[in-house]
């Protein structure tokens, strides 16, 4: 876009997507203002970051696009701004990375508050302006946008950046849903994801356990099984292995009223090396010594053994820590959630993320009707989607400008 014919568009919502959808556009000569909710930019970056900001994910691609719900849409986005343009951005915030032993990504710094602040400081250095304390309410007759304390906004485009509906404290409530479909928007309603789980433990079990890992860990459902870690709380189960079973096992408590869920509480054991050290005699160890000496479990694996089977070990103990059934009831609420599923379908959306019922109007972030597990992939389609808004919003503009270039791009309302 030439930097001769610049053009006004406004960001509402200022977290991820909407920050780098700033960045992009004003990088191709946008005059561009945020417009945030909340007192402060970043809240939800700063909070996903209190225990070190997991950026992305350094797994090949192919298995990366595999963590997406939403797959036939959100692999071109990634693909057009993949993981490692990610780390290319946060290292040219003079912010470097490193692989985890997991794979995940992270800033040597760990924490969100630098990289934020240097990202802040690029922007305002590329001219773009913020608007702090000021709630967007939707359209006015006219179609200027109405943000609360401020006279009517008039931009040439506008893209919507106000995340899901978790986390409503930090600003994101999916109040926006309601605007969006009175002017005909199709939605997908809001699910938790990234959540805990309800089971019904035993009162004893809850209050001793509660707080405590499970690992190592695998679980299975539905032929699918993860590897990863779990906690017990005193609701349920909760932690990044759950997470990532999280869609299907909400889907069947949607669908059957329950989920049950195998734990493999040895998975470094085969079943037939448990079965063999657990064949020894036991002498006159008592049940507890005798798991923790043989096969290496712990006081919750044991008191979970002992909940999945109604009190009384089976028999078969060997086979029972190898698929231990644990019956989820419910997921927990959207507020409890890391983040959602559902707000804008795909089909209200074209290929550059322009809302079809609103011309002029982009979607990023997590308004848009997609989810993914934790360990860097939330973030890396949050930043992707505001990418892919803000080119296709610059293109669209460039295109209306150089046919009409003494004009101006009409609002979409």
């Amino acid at each position: 876009m030439p930097r001769s014919e610049p053009f006004d568009v406004a960001i509402i919502g200022g977290g991820p997507a909407g920050l780098i959808a700033a960045e992009t556009l004003s990088a191709r000569g946008a005059r561009v203002t945020v417009y945030e909710r909340m007192p402060s930019l970043g809240r939800k970056l700063l909070m996903a970051g209190r225990g070190g900001l997991n950026l992305t994910h350094s797994e090949p691609l192919d298995r990366f696009m595999a963590r997406y719900g939403a797959a036939d849409r959100i692999p071109p986005l990634i693909e057009a701004f993949p993981p490692r343009a990610l780390v290319e951005w946060a290292e040219s915030l003079g912010q470097p990375t490193f692989v985890g032993t997991s794979g995940r990504v992270f800033p040597k710094a760990m924490k969100a508050s630098p990289l934020l602040r240097a990202w802040l400081r690029r922007l305002e250095g590329q001219g773009v302006s913020f608007r702090t304390r000021a709630e967007w309410r939707g359209w006015d007759e006219a179609g200027a946008l109405r943000v609360e304390g401020l006279p009517p906004v008039r931009p040439d485009a506008t893209i919507l950046a106000l995340g899901g509906a978790s986390w409503p404290k930090l600003g994101s409530d999916g109040s926006w849903a309601s605007i969006l479909a009175e002017r005909g928007v199709d939605l997908a309603p809001f699910r938790p994801a990234n959540v805990g789980f309800k089971v019904a433990w035993s009162p004893l079990f809850a209050e001793r356990f509660a707080g405590t890992p499970l690992k190592p860990l695998a679980l299975s459902f539905e032929g699918r099984t993860v590897r990863g870690e779990a906690v017990v709380s005193g609701y349920g189960l909760e932690g990044g292995a759950i997470y990532a079973l999280g869609a299907p096992l909400r889907d069947a408590i949607e669908r059957d009223g329950k989920a049950v869920l195998k734990l493999d509480l040895a998975p470094d054991l085969g079943g037939d090396t448990l079965a063999a050290r657990l064949a020894r005699p036991r002498g006159g160890q008592s049940t507890s010594t005798f798991l923790r000496k043989a096969a290496g479990l712990t006081p919750v694996v044991i008191g979970l053994l002992r909940e999945a089977f109604g009190g009384a070990l089976p028999d078969d103990l060997a086979a029972a820590i190898k698929a231990a059934p644990v019956t989820l009831t419910a997921p927990r609420g959207l507020e409890r959630a890391i983040s959602t599923a559902g707000g804008v379908a795909w089909s209200a959306v074209d290929e550059h993320l322009m809302l079809k019922a609103i011309p002029n109007v982009f979607v990023a972030g997590e308004m848009l009707d997609w989810e993914a597990p934790t360990g860097g992939y939330l973030l890396q389609a949050c930043f992707a989607s505001g990418v892919a808004a803000a080119e296709g919003c610059a293109d669209r503009a460039r295109s209306r400008l150089s046919a009409n270039p003494r004009g101006s791009i009409s609002p979409g309302p």
